[in-house]
């Protein structure tokens, strides 16, 4: 399990940011269960869990610079 600092991705941040609203749109209305709160956990809860422990115990560069 890593601790501390994420290592930033400008090629991850730019697709995060440019995922088109219509693309989402989409998936929305074809898969159930698309975009809902908790669906994680249901799909795959192991992979879930290790996501949760990794958000809670890194940080982004960008959160030293928050107020």
């Amino acid at each position: 399990m890593k601790f501390g600092m994420r290592k930033p991705s400008l090629n991850k941040s730019i697709a995060a940011r440019t995922t088109g609203r219509a693309t989402r749109a989409v998936k929305r209305a074809l898969i159930p269960g698309y975009g809902k709160k908790g669906m994680g956990w249901l799909r795959d809860p192991k992979r879930a869990a290790r996501n949760a422990a990794y958000q809670r115990t890194t940080f982004d560069v960008r959160d030293l610079f928050k107020k």
